[in-house]
C-alpha cells in the first residue's frame, strides 16, 4: 500500500478526477471540499502528503498551510493548487512551507509526477499506519491519538503496530505470543497478552469495556477493526 493522500479541493469535479489517478496509481486517498473539514481529516487520518487548493470556503488554503506546519509532530508535505500564476504567489506558497506548487488549469499526469516526486524527497519521513484517529509511528516509536501522543510499554507497541499491520483480521492468541514473546512457552503466557490487551485498550479506546478498535473474537482470538 502506497502514502495516504488528502486532497483539499473545493470543486467536486477537480477532487474527483485527481483521486481518480491517484487510485489508480495505488495512493490511498481521503478528501476534505473545505478547510474546516480539511483539519479535521488530518487529524483523524494522518496523510503523508496534501494536494491543497488555495481558494477554498471557511478557511484559506494560505491559512490551512500555515496551521498544518505549526502542528508538532507533523510530517506532512503539501502541494499547492492554484489559479495564481504569478512568480510573486508561488514564491510566497513556498515560503508559507509548500513543498511544491502547480498551477491551474493542470494536466492530472504532470500532478502525479509531480507527488511522486515529492513523495521520493519526503517519503522516507512519513512511516506511519494511521486508522479512525490512531496513528503509529514504527521509526520513532510514537503512537498518536487525535494528534495527542500516547505512551505504550514496549510490548504494548509491538502489539498495537502487529494489529495495524493486519486489520480487520482475526489473531490468535497463539499468533500474539509468537509475535511478543518467540522464545518463551506459550502455555505460561496467555493470560499476559490478555493484560497487555487490556491495558492498550485503557489507553486507545474511548469506552474500554466496550472497544471499538481492538475487539474480542469469542474462541478465536482478536481483532484491529478499522470501520
Amino acid at each position: 500500500m502506497k502514502q495516504k493522500i488528502l486532497i483539499v479541493e473545493d470543486d467536486q469535479m477537480i477532487r474527483n478526477l485527481i483521486k481518480i489517478y491517484l487510485q489508480k496509481e495505488g495512493y490511498e486517498v481521503v478528501e476534505a471540499a473545505d478547510g474546516e473539514n480539511a483539519k479535521d481529516v488530518f487529524l483523524n487520518e494522518h496523510p503523508c502528503l496534501i494536494i491543497l487548493d488555495l481558494m477554498l470556503p471557511k478557511i484559506s488554503g494560505e491559512e490551512l498551510c500555515e496551521w498544518i506546519k505549526e502542528q508538532e509532530r507533523n510530517e506532512v508535505s503539501i502541494i499547492m493548487l492554484s489559479a495564481k500564476v504569478q512568480t510573486a504567489d508561488k514564491i510566497h506558497g513556498l515560503r508559507l512551507g509548500a513543498d511544491d506548487y502547480m498551477t491551474k488549469p493542470f494536466d492530472p499526469e504532470e500532478l502525479l509526477a509531480h507527488v511522486e516526486a515529492v513523495l521520493r524527497r519526503t517519503g522516507q519521513f512519513c512511516q506511519k499506519i494511521s486508522y479512525g484517529g490512531l496513528c503509529i509511528k514504527p521509526r520513532k516509536g510514537e503512537v498518536l491519538l487525535y494528534d495527542q501522543e500516547i505512551h505504550l510499554t514496549k510490548h504494548e507497541f509491538q502489539l498495537l503496530y502487529h494489529f495495524m499491520e493486519n486489520p480487520n483480521l482475526v489473531l490468535p492468541r497463539e499468533n500474539l505470543l509468537q509475535h511478543l514473546y518467540p522464545y518463551l512457552e506459550k502455555e505460561v503466557m496467555v493470560r499476559t497478552i490478555d493484560a497487555h490487551i487490556k491495558k492498550l485498550r485503557e489507553k486507545i479506546e474511548e469506552n474500554p469495556s466496550k472497544p471499538k478498535r481492538i475487539q474480542t473474537v469469542r474462541g478465536m482470538g482478536y481483532k484491529f477493526v478499522t470501520g
